[in-house]
C-alpha cells in the first residue's frame, strides 16, 4: 500500500473493483451443486448492490434512522434539520410511510430509491446538501410483516441507505425485536448510535456500549435532547452537547466529500459478510461431497483390483506362452555360449525330440506318424498362441459383471443425492455407456497390453542376462565339465601314459560322468528358469494391476468426477474471495469513518439485505 494517503485510497478502490469483478465472473460459472447455487443467488443480490450503487454513486449519501416506537427518531429529525417536518410522539407509532427529506437543489431521482415509496418533503437546510434523510417506520408494531406492512416497508427502504441512525431510549435498547432486526439491517451501512430522551432518561451508554460490542465495532454513542436542541435552533442558538457533535459530524467533511469511499467502504462490509455465509454454507455442506469422493475411489479401487485379478488370471494362464518367449530372447540377448546352447536345447526341446526320431524312423509309416505327431505339438502351439491373444481380447472388452456394476451405481448415486448433486445427467451412466465407453479404448487397450507384455519380456530378459548373471552361470556350468576334462585329462596323459600306473577309464566312468553331467545342467537350467519364472510371475502381477488402473484412468463415473473436482476448485475460489475481502476490511483505514460504525464482520453472518 503506497505511503500517499490518496494514491492509498485509490489503490484500495481499485482492489475492491477487482473483488467485484472477480464475484461476478464466479457467479457466471455453472456448478451443479446445490450449496454453490445457493451461495451464487446470495451473490447475485450483492451484485444488485454494486449496480445500484454504480448508479448514485456521486449522489448524496442516503441516511436512514432506525430504532423502535416512541424512541424519538422523528424528533431527532426535526432537530437535525431544525424544522418541525416529521410528526413525532411518544407511545404510538406516527410514522407509517417513510418521509424522504432533500434540499432543493437535489434531484431525487438521482438517488436510486422507489420515490414512490416514500413521502418526499424538499427541505431548505444547510444540512440537506450533502445527504437525504430518511425517517423510516418503526420495526415493532404488532402487525405482521404483510405487503405495505410497516415491516415491509422498512425492509425495502434498509438496503437503499448508507448510513444507519440507530435511536434508543433507555427502556428500548435491549428491545428484542429491535436488535434481531438491526442485527439483519446493518449489513453494507455505516452506523451511528443515539440515545435520546437525554432531558428524562439515564445515561445508559457504557451499558448499551457494551451490549453492542459483541457483533458492532461503536467508536462512539451520543447521547441528546432532539427537543431541546429543536427549540435552541428555532430560537437561532447553536445547539449544544453531543447533538451539537452529531450535527457537525453529518456537515462536515467526511460526510460531504467522501461519500464514494463510505459506499464502497459498506459495499465491502456487506461483501465479506455475504462471502462469510456462502463459506459457512459450503462448509456445513462439503463433508457430504467429501464422502461422495471417498466412494468413488472405494468404488474404482474395488472394481480396479477385481478386474486386475481377473487379468491376473488370464495372463498366468498363458504363462508357459510367455515363459517360451522369454526365454527365446534370453538366448537372443546372451549370444552364443555354452550354457545358452543348454538354454536353447531345452527351449527347443519338442523340435529336438522330433528331428531326433526322424533319423530313426525306419518305415515310412513310422514317418508319417512322428510327422503327424510333430505337426500336432506345432498345431497345440499355435493354438495356445491364439488363446493368450483371444484372452487379451477378451478382458479387454470390458472384465467385470454387470452386477458389480449395478451395485457400484447404486452405492454412488446415493451418496451424490446426500451430497446435493443437482444435475441429473451426471447420474445417467448406465451399463451401455459404460460399454460403450470400454468399446472406444478396446484397441488401444490390446495394444497397450501386448506391447506392455513384449516390453516385460525384454525387461526381464535384459534384466537376467547381465554380465555379472552371466559370468555366474556360465563358470558354475563350466565348472563341471572342466572337472570331468581335467579327470580324464590326468587319466590318459599323466596316470596311464606317463606314468604308466593305472588303466583308461572305461565306459563303467563315461556313463555315470555323462549322467552327472546332464543331472548339473539340468540343475542350473531350473535354477536360472525358476529365477526367471519368479520374475515373470512378479511382473506379470504387476502389468496386471497396471492394465486394471489404465482402464480406469478415467475413473468409473467420470462426469460425475470432473464434476467433484469442478466443486472443489469452486470451493477455493470462493475461499479466495473472502479472503481477499478479509484482508481488504482488515487494511481499510477507519479513522476516515469518524464516529461511524459498523457491523462486525466476524460475528455471525445473517443475510444479503
Amino acid at each position: 500500500m503506497s505511503n500517499n494517503p490518496e494514491l492509498a485510497q485509490l489503490q484500495m478502490l481499485a482492489e475492491i473493483d477487482e473483488l467485484v469483478a472477480r464475484i461476478s465472473r464466479w457467479v457466471e460459472q455453472d456448478v451443479p451443486w446445490g450449496s454453490a447455487r445457493q451461495c451464487r443467488s446470495l451473490l447475485n443480490r450483492l451484485l444488485k448492490r454494486v449496480d445500484n450503487l454504480r448508479i448514485r454513486l456521486e449522489a448524496p449519501l442516503v441516511i436512514a434512522t432506525f430504532g423502535g416506537t416512541g424512541t424519538g427518531k422523528s424528533s431527532l429529525v426535526n432537530a437535525l434539520i431544525g424544522q418541525e417536518i416529521s410528526r413525532t410522539g411518544k407511545q404510538r407509532p406516527t410514522t407509517t410511510k417513510p418521509l424522504l427529506l432533500v434540499h432543493p437543489q437535489c434531484e431525487p431521482e438521482t438517488l436510486g430509491l422507489p420515490l414512490d415509496e416514500f413521502e418526499l418533503h424538499v427541505v431548505e437546510s444547510a444540512l440537506l446538501r450533502d445527504i437525504v434523510i430518511v425517517d423510516c417506520p418503526d420495526m415493532d408494531t404488532p402487525e405482521l410483516e404483510t405487503a405495505g406492512s410497516n415491516l415491509d416497508l422498512l425492509r425495502r427502504v434498509l438496503p437503499l441507505s448508507d448510513v444507519l441512525i440507530i435511536v434508543s431510549t433507555q427502556q428500548k435498547y435491549r428491545d428484542a425485536v429491535v436488535t434481531d432486526e438491526l442485527a439483519r439491517a446493518a449489513a453494507g451501512c455505516r452506523l451511528l448510535f443515539v440515545q435520546s430522551h437525554a432531558d428524562v432518561d439515564d445515561d445508559v451508554r457504557q451499558d448499551w456500549a457494551k451490549q453492542l460490542a459483541e457483533h458492532y465495532e461503536v467508536p462512539e454513542l451520543f447521547f441528546v435532547d432532539s427537543l431541546r436542541a429543536l427549540q435552541e435552533q428555532q430560537a437561532s442558538q447553536r445547539p449544544s452537547g453531543d447533538f451539537a457533535r452529531l450535527q457537525d459530524m453529518l456537515t462536515g467533511r467526511m460526510i460531504s466529500s467522501q461519500r464514494v469511499q463510505i459506499r464502497r467502504a459498506n459495499l465491502l462490509d456487506l461483501a465479506l459478510e455475504t462471502l462469510e455465509l456462502c463459506v459457512q454454507n459450503v462448509d456445513r455442506e462439503w463433508p457430504e461431497i467429501e464422502e461422495l469422493k471417498t466412494a468413488l475411489e472405494e468404488q474404482k479401487h474395488r472394481l480396479c483390483g477385481s478386474m486386475s485379478e481377473i487379468l491376473k488370471q488370464e495372463l498366468e494362464v498363458s504363462s508357459n506362452l510367455w515363459e517360451r518367449r522369454l526365454l527365446s530372447r534370453v538366448t537372443e540377448v546372451w549370444g552364443f555360449s555354452p550354457f545358452s546352447s543348454v538354454l536353447r536345447f531345452y527351449n527347443g526341446l519338442g523340435s529336438f525330440i522330433a528331428s531326433f526320431s526322424f533319423f530313426r524312423a525306419r518305415t515310412p509309416v513310422q514317418m508319417a506318424v512322428i510327422g503327424a505327431m510333430e505337426g500336432a505339438r506345432r498345431l497345440r502351439s499355435h493354438f495356445q498362441a491364439s488363446d493368450a491373444e483371444e484372452r487379451l481380447e477378451r478382458v479387454s472388452s470390458f472384465g467385470m459383471n454387470d452386477d458389480e456394476l449395478r451395485e457400484a451405481q447404486m452405492i454412488i448415486r446415493g451418496y451424490a443425492r446426500s451430497a446435493d448433486i443437482v444435475d441429473d445427467d451426471l447420474m445417467q451412466t448406465t451399463m451401455d455407456s459404460m460399454r460403450q465407453t470400454a468399446a472406444k479404448v478396446q484397441d488401444s487397450f490390446l495394444g497397450e497390453a501386448g506391447r506392455k507384455i513384449d516390453y516385460l519380456i525384454e525387461q526381464q530378459a535384459r534384466r537376467h542376462t547381465g554380465g555379472l548373471t552371466r559370468t555366474i552361470y556360465e563358470l558354475l556350468f563350466l565348472s563341471y565339465p572342466a572337472f570331468l576334462l581335467y579327470a580324464i585329462g590326468k587319466n590318459f596323459f599323466y596316470d596311464s601314459f606317463y606314468l604308466g600306473e593305472k588303466d583308461l577309464y572305461t565306459v563303467d566312468f563315461y556313463i555315470p560322468a555323462g549322467i552327472f553331467l546332464l543331472l548339473w545342467s539340468g540343475l542350473l537350467m531350473m535354477m536360472y528358469i525358476r529365477k526367471c519364472r519368479r520374475g515373470l510371475d512378479q511382473k506379470i502381477e504387476a502389468l496386471a494391476q497396471d492394465l486394471a488402473e489404465s482402464r480406469f484412468e478415467g475413473g468409473l463415473f467420470p462426469a460425475l468426477e470432473d464434476a467433484v473436482r469442478l466443486i472443489e476448485h469452486d470451493r477455493d475460489s470462493l475461499k479466495g474471495m473472502q479472503q481477499s475481502a478479509d484482508n481488504l476490511r482488515h487494511s481499510l483505514a477507519l479513522s476516515d469513518s469518524g464516529s461511524l460504525g459498523r457491523k462486525d464482520p466476524t460475528a455471525l453472518p445473517t443475510t444479503v439485505k
